[in-house]
């Protein structure tokens, strides 16, 4: 059994032979024999800058790299290559009809200084996204700039705060949001000027309604919710909540993170919402996660329009053309127009499903997650078991006597070829598990993730140190996380200097 290293995350047994595969002498590709200094560069390049010995570079094959950049990808987990039940954040299979068309030369050779008339059909599929997307959302108006969740919330706080402003309601100072919220609502929030104000839940998880009218009031600018909110739970009483936040002269703001389960079936804008940011990379199957890429675009009621980004997409008579006569708004929010390629996989998501499919996507989702709640209700405990949306929320809290956590689960199901689901959030439910199935998966692969929580669950009543230790089939064992969040190793170079000071260290 190979030992793992904690500090490092690495297993010890050899690293050279899993790291260093160089040997004096191999050849991967010919170059022609040049020195630097027979270059041209060499000139232009001051010679304090110029090395003073070529750089160390590995020496292996041409069939030994290609293995190992092939083995390295084959580690990664994805939605291409396993079941991935990241709670809120919706890991749907990407169609690969959408990565095609974003590759064709006539939209990935634009350059976004082309002169306007030489792209009227790349501003026409922006149009009718944006047109798509108020149909969808029930807004009248949308901005395709934010290139994430969290830059389409910065861009939502600061219309809500352009609005009140323009208005002279100075005394706007204060956002609230659930304590079942995503993380970003808060700290965007914050971000944006505002005092961050949290509202507890209610016993069916759900906005506690007599808290809520104890905070609002005429210094609250906005309340930002998500609907189906975090526990995969609708809000039934969002239309009391909207008649009350804007009572209050204040606007309400939807965290569109959840809106998987409404294609073609409810609309955020019909809920009494005045702002709504969308996730593409989540609703609309276009590629997310590890920090990128990504596509948040924002839409508003009528009563905001004025305060959307610069510059903003317009038809004339002679075509499309980028406004930038917008007294009232918020400013730019990105270089050039948005994350252009997400923007183009969501439509041809769209226009590919056309309604019907949307809404029949929506059915699944919902299908799938109440699905796999009630297999699992005697299995895992679940907090809230009625009938949920697109999620639901499961806890491991009776295993605390065994020390085993949500994470520790989440690490298990890896040796099982499932990703973890979202763990240890919402933070309203101890030792959480937040399970979203997605649409995409088939029954098989929802009883596939049954059967292994059950094993992982008389694991933990047997034998816990098999979760405690888990996982056992991956390259990287257990790393210190604390360490890996605050020092990461990012190279070879980190390695072996991390590796030298342990050395000496011992």
């Amino acid at each position: 059994m190979m030992k793992t290293n904690a500090s490092l995350g690495l297993q010890s047994t050899d690293d050279r032979l899993i790291f260093e595969k160089s040997k004096a002498g191999k050849l991967g590709a010919s170059l022609p024999a040049r020195k630097f200094s027979d270059l041209n560069l060499a000139k232009e390049i001051p010679s304090k800058f110029q090395r003073a010995q070529d750089a160390k570079m590995p020496e292996v094959s041409e069939p030994e790299i290609v293995r190992h950049y092939v083995n390295l990808s084959k580690k990664n987990f994805s939605i291409d290559t396993h079941f991935y039940p990241l709670g809120s954040c919706t890991m749907k299979y990407n169609p690969k009809i959408n990565e095609k068309v974003a590759r064709w030369d006539g939209f990935a050779a634009v350059h976004p200084y082309q002169p306007e008339h030489e792209i009227q059909g790349f501003l026409q599929i922006f149009y009718e996204l944006s047109r798509y997307l108020c149909e969808i959302a029930g807004m009248d108006e949308f901005t395709l700039q934010p290139s994430a969740g969290a830059q389409g919330e910065m861009c939502g706080l600061m219309l809500a705060r352009a609005y009140h402003q323009s208005l002279g309601n100075h005394k706007k100072t204060k956002v609230i949001v659930p304590d079942s919220s995503h993380g970003t609502n808060p700290a965007t929030a914050a971000l944006a000027g505002f005092a961050v104000i949290q509202t507890p839940s209610n016993s069916r998880g759900r906005t506690d309604l007599k808290a809520l009218k104890e905070l609002v009031n005429d210094e609250t600018a906005c309340l930002m919710l998500t609907n189906p909110n975090t526990l995969g739970l609708f809000e039934d009483e969002i239309l009391e909540i909207g008649e009350m936040v804007h009572k209050n002269g204040a606007l309400l703001y939807y965290d569109g993170a959840n809106l998987n389960p409404l294609l073609g079936i409810a609309r955020p804008g019909d809920m009494g919402f005045d702002i709504v940011h969308i996730n593409l990379h989540k609703t609309f199957s276009t590629p997310h996660g590890g920090g990128g890429p990504g596509a948040g675009p924002v839409g508003v009621k009528k009563k905001l329009i004025p305060f959307l980004p610069s510059p903003f997409l317009n038809k004339g008579k002679e075509g499309f053309f980028w406004d930038y006569d917008r007294p009232q708004s918020i400013g730019k929010l990105k270089s050039f127009y948005g994350n252009v390629g997400m923007l183009l996989r969501a439509y041809v998501y769209i226009r590919t499903l056309g309604l019907e499919g949307l809404k029949q996507v929506s059915k699944d989702a919902i299908l799938n997650a109440n699905y796999l709640r009630k297999k699992l209700e005697g299995v895992l405990q679940i907090p809230f078991p009625e009938f949920c949306m697109h999620e639901f929320v499961a806890t491991v809290r009776n295993y605390k006597s065994k020390h085993i956590h949500a994470s520790d689960v989440g690490k298990r199901l890896l040796d099982y070829g499932i990703h973890a689901p979202t763990v240890h959030f919402p933070l309203v439910v101890e030792d959480a598990l937040m399970i979203e199935p997605t649409e995409t998966e088939s029954k098989e692969v929802l009883d596939k993730l049954v059967e292994a929580l059950k094993a992982i669950v008389k694991e933990i009543e047997q034998d816990p140190q098999i979760v405690l230790t888990a996982p056992h089939t991956m390259p990287v064992k257990r790393p210190d996380e604390v360490q890996a969040a605050r020092k990461p190793i990012l190279s070879w170079r980190d390695f072996e200097i991390e590796r030298s000071s342990s050395a000496k260290a011992s």
